[in-house]
């Protein structure tokens, strides 16, 4: 009788990864945060490489941006993360526009250039953000579309700085990261300004991390609120601290004003009498797919609340980062979920079925809420019944500088919205450089003024309208005009390249391979979501809709020359470890795609989307 114990059954072989050879990195724009020095992958060879695709557009990617930094911070001598600049909005082409991003949203790597994304198409990017991971030795390890992957990459990391150490390919030090020299301005990239009741203005110093005061003549400052340092904490006007604080709003009584403390994904209280700052709602964690959607507002997670209005006795929150309207009740102290699905686009209706796209600018009427949308580069308004309806505007991909009838008129990328006395509503017209005019009364949009920079928002004072020009870092007044200023119009749509496919049975294919140590949460049923759409909706006649499966054979019209995808995968997943407890930390991972598509004979019948993994069909 044989009494040793049977031997114990092979672990599973790790899964191979694949090896592909990373494309060079090419940027017409050239290269920031380098001391002006231009890279090469070469010159990168040794490090880990994760390279960021981000448009400064893209709540999604400003998300990933705040998510590397504890990434970079704890690998400083391994890792060498690049921004890979790639525009959505014709304005983001622009590399004066792409150097004021980098500042305003505190990029402390390299970052390269890319206006004619050339580096985008060479790696097959296809969605904003998109990160890409290359080994020491120049290889392309991982693909990761959209935001909530760095857990997964810090581990990806680990096992590369243990396998290239071993080999001797791993090259530990300094990296090429060169800061900026500061600027000392009095504000920098403001973001939302308010008329407070004594005449003066209180100014979001948004990459400052602080709240300014300043006199009637808007110049002179009067009081600072917050430290000045990136952080989290409640406080006297010189202890407490924000981490880039947009909108404002007055309270109901007058005493206090309620900030959209954006990244610290909270709303915050400023009282005016003390200076004190306190926190009415938020956890300081951003919300995830499955989190709370009402409920204690100290206690429910919010996603990177943009601006903030009073509007039907409550506040009004445009929670960029969701696609949401949310509202805060004072005298409950819950928040909930007003209007919006999550589902990034352009959607009228009842307010639990509307689409938006990332909502960044309110205004409130007796009737009306007013909202800038600003990837649909749309302005849209909610009535007292919460019935969601557009004013200007068509989609993702449509944009512009076009005055005239509401229903073929163009803005792009519109930050803010001021309601004016005669009903009418000036837009901030944020990349065109702009303010614009929307009346009700006739449905015309009309031009009230130029050349201002990056306007993110405006304020009235008497016959005056005060303008917050975030990237000339200055509020400037301006006399509203009688006749409105002609301007030549322009149409554009995204600078992406369509994707050629043929009419007909098209596989969509979302890629998601569970990163190393994890597997898909199945606990409570599937793990995997896909939800497609399309514009025209005559586009798809067959694949419409939601399930389970991350694989779909769609039909697409041959009668519909051109249209947009709308894709929404997400895709739950628990790390895979034995020693760690009952309940291991679970992770999801969730992407919108917006993919313009030209139906022709010849073209693609798989549309590959790589949620995770590597497509390696």
């Amino acid at each position: 009788m044989n009494d040793a114990a049977p031997a114990p059954a092979p672990a599973p072989a790790p899964r191979r990864r694949a090896r592909v050879r990373a494309p060079e990195l090419v940027g017409k724009g050239g290269w920031l945060n380098t001391g002006d020095k231009q890279y090469t992958l070469a010159d990168l060879r040794g490090r880990i490489v994760v390279l960021d695709f981000w448009t400064f557009c893209c709540i999604n990617c400003l998300h990933v941006l705040d998510e590397l930094r504890e990434l970079e911070e704890k690998h400083r001598d391994t890792v060498v993360v690049i921004g890979v600049h790639s525009p959505k909005f014709v304005h983001e082409a622009e590399h004066e526009a792409v150097v004021d991003a980098v500042e305003r949203y505190g990029v402390e790597h390299p970052v390269l250039d890319d206006p004619e994304l050339a580096t985008w198409k060479q790696y097959a990017v296809r969605a904003w953000p998109t990160l890409v991971v290359i080994d020491p030795e120049g290889y392309v390890v991982a693909q990761h579309a959209g935001e909530g992957h760095v857990h997964a990459i810090e581990r990806l990391v680990e096992q590369l700085e243990a396998e290239h150490g071993a080999k001797g390919t791993l090259r530990r030090g300094d990296g090429p990261y060169v800061p900026p020299e500061p600027e000392p301005t009095v504000l920098r990239f403001p973001g939302k300004a308010l008329l407070l009741p004594g005449g003066t203005f209180l100014v979001s110093d948004t990459t400052r991390h602080q709240l300014v005061e300043l006199a009637e003549d808007a110049e002179t400052v009067v009081r600072r609120f917050g430290s000045g340092v990136r952080g989290f904490a409640d406080g006297g006007a010189g202890k407490a601290s924000f981490s880039e604080p947009q909108g404002l709003a007055l309270s109901e009584d007058g005493t206090a004003v309620i900030v959209a403390d954006t990244v610290n994904h909270a709303l915050r209280r400023l009282d005016l009498a003390t200076g004190a700052v306190s926190t009415l709602a938020g956890t300081g964690r951003q919300w995830w797919q499955g989190s709370a959607t009402s409920g204690p507002a100290r206690e429910v997670d919010l996603s990177s609340p943009w601006d903030v209005a009073v509007f039907g006795g409550r506040v009004w929150i445009a929670m960029a980062g969701v696609h949401q309207l949310w509202t805060y009740d004072p005298a409950t102290q819950t928040v909930a979920v007003a209007a919006g699905t999550t589902n990034e686009g352009l959607v009228d209706g009842p307010g639990a079925e509307a689409w938006f796209a990332q909502p960044s600018g309110l205004a409130a009427t007796a009737d009306r809420l007013w909202l800038a949308d600003s990837e649909t580069s749309a302005l849209r308004w909610v009535d007292l019944d919460g019935h969601v309806h557009t004013a200007v505007g068509t989609g993702l991909f449509d944009f512009g500088h076009r005055d005239g009838a509401a229903g073929q008129a163009l803005l792009q990328h519109p930050l803010g919205v001021t309601a004016l006395p005669d009903g009418s509503v000036a837009v901030a017209d944020t990349y065109n450089h702009a303010l614009r005019r929307y009346d009700p009364a006739t449905g015309e949009v009309s031009t009230l003024a130029t050349d201002l920079r990056e306007p993110s928002d405006a304020v009235l004072v008497g016959e005056d309208i005060v303008v917050v020009e975030s990237a000339r870092h200055r509020l400037t007044r301006l006399r509203l005009p009688e006749e409105a200023v002609r301007v030549e119009s322009v149409a554009h749509r995204t600078r992406r390249a369509a994707t050629e496919v043929a009419p007909g049975p098209l596989l969509l294919d979302v890629i998601f391979q569970a990163p190393a140590g994890q597997k898909l949460d199945t606990r409570y049923g599937p793990s995997t979501r896909l939800l497609v759409s399309s514009t025209p909706p005559e586009l798809l006649l067959k694949g419409e809709g939601a399930d389970t499966e991350l694989s779909r054979e769609l039909e697409l019209n041959p009668a519909v020359a051109q249209g947009v995808l709308h894709v929404s995968a997400m895709a739950a997943s628990c790390d895979d470890d034995s020693a760690g407890g009952e309940y291991p930390a679970c992770h999801v991972h969730q992407q919108d795609w917006g993919v313009p598509v030209l139906l022709a004979e010849g073209g693609a019948h798989r549309l590959p989307l790589v949620l995770a993994g590597m497509d390696e069909q």
